[in-house]
């Protein structure tokens, strides 16, 4: 679960044993919601981001529109769960829209890891709800990293009052298994490590590496967000830019 750094090198996160997470483990996770207005009340009280988090100046950034984003990969495709319990393809949900794709423990309580990444797609929604016509063809996805754990119930219950609110659309989604999981984990290209059991199968993913995908309505990887990156200005930079690029 612990999350480092993206550098040039792509350094992996060092491994968190399974002692740490389970201790780490709760029987009904924080809600999403609620963990956000913790977040918000913890940074009124800071005048820094969290160390290794680097601010991004705005200023310095193209205007949108006058770069392209080029084609990474195509998004994989695989049968994931919705917090209704109902199954769906991952293609069928993010096609047609612009989607920002990220990871997660509902459980994680690392300041660089999750809760991170949760603070700033809610950074994003906000300044997406001030442009309701970007936020008409946008949407945040948030998937799973522990099927065993995250079941549908508890992705609905994380997702909260953000899953439920139409002006725009937050998937919280997982998988039936860590086997269902593993061909988006490496179809992204999301680093993590994986528990193997004596038979060979996967079983449980224990740490990763922050990462968020921005995905186009026709299925292809845009854009691979990292630490130094996350910043919902370099965010909403590219989703106009996608959004240009298709008008």
């Amino acid at each position: 679960m612990r999350s480092s750094d993206s550098t040039a090198s792509r350094r992996r996160a060092e491994p968190a044993s399974a002692t740490r997470l389970a201790r780490l483990r709760a029987p009904l996770a924080l809600g999403a919601f609620a963990a956000l207005q913790a977040l918000s009340a913890r940074a009124a009280g800071d005048a820094a981001p969290p160390a290794g988090v680097p601010r991004v100046d705005a200023r310095r950034l193209p205007a949108p529109g006058s770069y392209t984003l080029p084609r990474l990969q195509a998004c994989p495709d695989g049968e994931v769960l919705q917090s209704d319990g109902r199954s769906a393809r991952l293609h069928a949900l993010l096609r047609g829209r612009l989607s920002l794709v990220g990871f997660v423990y509902t459980y994680c309580r690392d300041p660089v890891g999750c809760p991170l990444a949760l603070r700033v797609m809610n950074e994003t929604r906000e300044a997406l709800l001030r442009d309701a016509a970007l936020a008409a063809r946008s949407q945040l996805v948030s998937l799973s990293f522990d099927p065993l754990n995250d079941t549908p119930l508890q992705m609905r219950l994380y997702g909260d009052a953000l899953a439920r609110d139409t002006r725009l659309r937050w998937q919280f989604l997982t998988t039936a298994s860590v086997p269902r999981l593993m061909p988006l984990l490496t179809g992204l290209g999301q680093d993590v490590t994986v528990e193997i059991d004596a038979r060979g199968r996967p079983t449980r993913t224990l740490n990763h590496m922050l990462k968020l995908f921005l995905v186009d309505a026709r299925l292809a990887v845009r854009e691979i967000y990292s630490v130094p990156t996350l910043d919902v200005a370099v965010l909403l930079n590219d989703l106009r830019t996608l959004a240009a690029e298709r008008a």
